[in-house]
């Protein structure tokens, strides 16, 4: 029986992942979870999992867990350092980083550190602090397991493949929820709007970067970092069916795709099998009855987030904490309101501007620059 640490069990990739341990209950274990302000849900998993460790948010949260589960010997925590000790808990094999924003970077590193494989769906980690990462897990040993649905299709591509024969990895985009839209369109478009996604069910954030395309952006920075590949060979391709998830391109011409309907439990799954499969109750493909795939390619006019995304990736450094710890504020403000959808990008690409990339920056200077981002981005929101 595998063992799992999973951090963030009450968002949207944290309960696909317990459907999934759910459904194969002689293969998984989740021992550690931390969970965010629904104490509900995290009663319930508390019934079902019945874990070792459990991290809430907030010390008022985890006084009230504590309080109503005397009759047990689980362990509560609460607040960052309790995501660390979740992260690095126990015997567990595998850690999955499932939190939303750079506060899952800290913990990923530890648990590198305590030799626990990284299944990984929060982006923020590798578009952050990248070269810590990999050169990290490099040193200790641990394998990257990506959850993101188009980099385990690239992951899945490349099995038996030698990295000298790529030539190219091709990211497939939905185009989000307002991806028929052009510019003066998007002026006058909702929150309640940009949160009905056309095939994913995810939550708010990243629901709304797929609106920007900054999600697909993040994507690119990370595949940089996963896969060892050149911006240059990194190409985003507008998918609307989002049943290809991803492709590699070699050099003899030979283009391998991922398919599958859009369901988040197949790449948490793999993450959690590799490098074997389990059968899972997830509706199969059938191309017959889609009958049409279609593509075009990016316009980045359209969507300059995914610009920024290449270009911060180009330049490297802190640039893409830069670019992270901005969006993160801007897509906060917009959901409550206070911003218009276009300001995102608007707020972004002045907090950008303003910066001077530092260049191979450690985890201090990671988290300094990305505090004082966020201080910058508010500051332009007022």
């Amino acid at each position: 029986m595998k063992k799992i640490n999973l951090l963030g069990a009450t968002g949207s990739i944290g309960r696909q992942t317990v459907e999934v341990v759910k459904e194969h209950p002689e293969q998984f274990k989740i021992v550690a979870f931390s969970s965010g302000r629904n104490l509900e849900l995290t009663r319930a998993y508390i019934e079902e999992l019945q874990p070792e460790l459990v991290c809430v948010q907030t010390k008022e949260d985890c006084e009230t867990l504590k309080a109503e589960y005397t009759h047990t010997s689980i362990k509560f925590l609460y607040g960052n350092e309790g995501l660390v000790e979740t992260a690095v808990y126990g015997d567990s094999e595998v850690v999955v980083n499932a939190v939303i924003g750079s506060v899952g970077l800290y913990p990923t590193l530890k648990a590198i550190e305590a030799k626990k494989d990284i299944a990984l769906a929060n982006k923020e980690t590798l578009v952050t602090a990248g070269h810590l990462v990999m050169e990290a897990s490099k040193k200790h040993g641990v394998k990257m397991l990506p959850v993101d649905s188009e980099h385990s299709a690239i992951f899945q591509a490349l099995q038996g493949e030698k990295d000298k024969n790529i030539e190219k990895l091709i990211i497939t985009a939905s185009g989000g929820s307002f991806r028929d839209l052009n510019r003066e369109q998007l002026k006058a478009v909702t929150v309640e709007q940009a949160l009905n996604h056309p095939n994913w069910s995810m939550g708010a954030k990243i629901t709304i970067d797929s609106a920007t395309m900054m999600n697909k952006g993040l994507e690119v920075i990370e595949a940089h970092w996963l896969f060892g590949i050149s911006y240059d060979d990194i190409k985003v391709l507008l998918h609307k069916e989002s049943i290809i998830h991803s492709m590699v391109q070699f050099h003899d011409s030979s283009v391998i795709a991922q398919l599958g309907t859009p369901d988040m439990k197949v790449p948490i799954q793999y993450a959690l099998t590799y490098p074997d499969r389990l059968p899972l109750s997830s509706k199969r493909l059938s191309l017959a009855e889609i009958g049409t795939l279609h593509f075009k390619n990016i316009d980045f006019e359209r969507y300059p987030c995914l610009r920024y995304a290449y270009e911060v990736g180009r330049i490297g450094g802190t640039m893409p904490t830069v670019l992270n710890a901005a969006n993160e504020v801007a897509v906060s403000a917009f959901l409550n309101h206070q911003l218009s959808f276009l300001g995102i990008e608007e707020v972004i690409e002045k907090v950008l501007s303003q910066h001077s990339s530092i260049s191979n920056p450690d985890l201090t200077t990671i988290m300094e620059v990305d505090q004082e981002t966020r201080r910058i981005t508010q500051s332009f929101l007022k």
